[in-house]
């Protein structure tokens, strides 16, 4: 490692801060490496670079190299190799992170399985009203997605057939390059890039989709949605998403569901909630009212001198669980209404039974009122 300029091999100052150093190494590093750049003297160039922040990435190696002009003295390099010659361990000058971002457009594994994309998602929002989510709907949409070209089964290729298998891949669209560094042999996988990953080389391309293999369409799509859905849940259609570059399977086509408020019910999971206001005369005396529930109007009867703010349960008059046969209930909280203003002669009767009401009537009040004494 003596007599060479690590400093110009990284192109930095000798008073560059440790920083300095590291980015400089990984614009050279990006640049020089050998599945990026096929000079021939690239591979040297990177192993230079590599040696010059052995060096000057560990600051140990780096006053060794400023004070004697060599990083002897600094740790064996085995102290960084297992006993089998294979990476281990962590560099103090971050070579880890530094490989990661190198190699992160390359794919790891090996042999000449053909590696299956898929395609982009599709993300929309539909809405529906309080009943359709409560007793499920069918609904039809348009989309625009990517589609696998018919005319070329997705070769990109005319009549799905000129095309050859690219030789330096074998049809996988991978390959395996071998490089040489200061730290020994390693094999590295990636992107072909004599065919671009599609395993084919296309000797004249489709005239329908322009060699992409697919193209942009508009499909309708079935919405089949379950009774007993909520707000905010996603109903995910496998495979009706976008199809891929290259050969694969579609994505999938995700609807995230908009339930539209009921004017007067409130969903609380799979129970239903009504504050059911009348008038404070049928709570004393009793009567029927028809009220709204889940898909059309029930018949409930009120007994009389019901008490304001008493809640009734309806059994299974809630919404259906999802996948389940079974229902929520609903909850009916009636409470006392009270006219705004109140004429003559209805005031002179209340008087009146004011008179002759005592506190025996009113249990509550006269508890609070015992309670004073």
């Amino acid at each position: 490692m003596a007599n060479k300029d690590y400093y110009e091999i990284l192109g930095v100052d000798k008073k560059a801060s440790e920083d300095e150093i590291k980015s400089a190494y990984r614009k050279l590093a990006k640049k020089y490496h050998p599945d990026v750049n096929k000079e021939p003297s690239a591979a040297t160039k990177f192993k230079e670079i590599n040696e010059a922040y052995e060096v000057l990435g560990d600051q140990k190696k780096r006053d060794n190299y400023d004070q004697y002009g060599s990083a002897e003295g600094a740790p064996n390099f085995n102290d960084f190799f297992g006993g089998g010659g294979g990476f281990s361990g962590n560099f103090s000058g971050g070579f880890s992170d530094i490989f990661s971002d190198i190699f992160s457009a390359f794919g790891g594994g090996g042999g000449k399985t053909r590696i299956m994309e898929k395609g982009e998602d599709i993300n929309l929002q539909m809405t529906i009203s309080f009943e359709e989510a409560a007793f499920g709907c069918s609904k039809q949409i348009i989309i625009n997605r990517n589609e696998k070209c018919g005319q070329c089964n997705g070769t990109g290729a005319k009549d799905g057939k000129e095309f050859s298998t690219c030789n330096e891949c074998q049809g996988s669209g991978r390959v395996r390059y071998t490089q040489n560094t200061l730290f020994g042999t390693t094999i590295r996988e990636g992107v072909c890039k004599s065919c671009n990953g599609s395993g084919k080389i296309i000797k004249q391309k489709c005239g329908t989709c322009s060699g992409r293999g697919y193209s942009k369409n508009k499909s309708t799509i079935t919405i089949n949605v379950p009774a007993g859905i909520d707000n905010d849940q996603i109903l995910k259609m496998q495979g009706q998403g976008n199809a891929p570059a290259r050969e694969g399977i579609n994505g999938d086509l995700n609807i995230k569901i908009n339930v539209l408020p009921h004017k007067v019910l409130v969903r609380k999971g799979i129970d239903i909630t009504l504050d059911l206001y009348l008038p404070y005369t049928t709570l004393i005396l009793g009567g029927k009212v028809d009220i709204p529930i889940v898909g059309g109007l029930y018949e409930l009867t009120i007994s009389e001198l019901t008490q304001s703010g008493t809640v009734m349960r309806l059994k299974n008059k809630g919404i259906k669980m999802l996948k389940r046969e079974a229902f929520g209930d609903m909850l009916i909280i009636v409470k006392a209404e009270f006219p705004k203003v109140l004429d003559k002669k209805t005031k002179e009767i209340i008087k009146s039974l004011q008179k002759e009401n005592t506190d025996n009537l009113f249990p509550k009040y006269k508890k609070f009122n015992d309670s004073k004494k």
